[in-house]
């Protein structure tokens, strides 16, 4: 039954993670950090979200690969599915969720865009099984260096933000993709990870024997 628990636990969190994400981009104030490099690609060359979201969580995972060197593990490459599944969830929740242009509609999609991606994100990393490529880049560099996870993720999200400006007003003279939104993100999304992790936790942990 844990084992079952935890198996329901990770793919709830992935999908309620791709709702998140998907109801930032429907709020149209820009997109958490490090999806924001493939959402501004996907809109400059009108490429599709969910594929160009599979091809930028692969190339993570491969530098991952090289950060972490001879630690890598093969159950690593397991990322690799898990993106396939992830950017597929994108692709739906980005067909069904209609397109909002008023401005309470578009508040709301990002409140509750940045809450789904914190809770969806704590829900997966709290069964301590296969990260997504966006955190796992993130934990690897970490172990690497030594520092803590969080300040390794606010330095790879201003990198990511950075790049996505830069893409952006070189192609077009100005920012795509980013916005006030993506800074509500940065400071939202760590903010509902706390708040899950403080309310239902270890609550997770035991239910699905990750902890006795």
């Amino acid at each position: 039954m844990q084992k079952l628990l935890r198996a329901v636990f990770y793919f709830s969190g992935l999908i309620i993670l791709s709702l998140g994400i998907i109801l930032n981009t429907k709020s149209a104030f820009g997109v958490t950090p490090i999806i924001s490099i493939a959402y501004c690609l996907s809109l400059l060359h009108d490429w599709n979200f969910g594929n160009t979201s599979f091809v930028m969580y692969c190339v993570l995972a491969a530098i991952e690969y090289v950060v972490k060197g001879k630690r890598f593990r093969a159950i690593d490459l397991l990322q690799i599915p898990l993106s396939v599944v992830l950017t597929r969830f994108f692709n739906l929740f980005g067909a069904l969720l209609p397109d909002v242009t008023s401005l309470p509609a578009r508040i709301l999609c990002l409140i509750l865009g940045i809450a789904f991606t914190g809770i969806g994100a704590a829900m997966n990393v709290d069964t301590r099984l296969i990260p997504n490529p966006g955190d796992g880049i993130v934990q690897s560099i970490a172990d690497r260096l030594g520092k803590k996870m969080g300040n390794v993720k606010n330095v790879f999200d201003l990198f990511c933000v950075t790049l996505t400006i830069l893409l952006g007003v070189v192609s077009t003279g100005h920012p795509v993709g980013v916005g006030i939104g993506t800074i509500a993100a940065m400071i939202g999304v760590g903010r509902f990870i706390w708040i899950y992790n403080r309310l239902f936790q270890q609550k997770q942990l035991q239910l699905t024997g990750v902890e006795a």
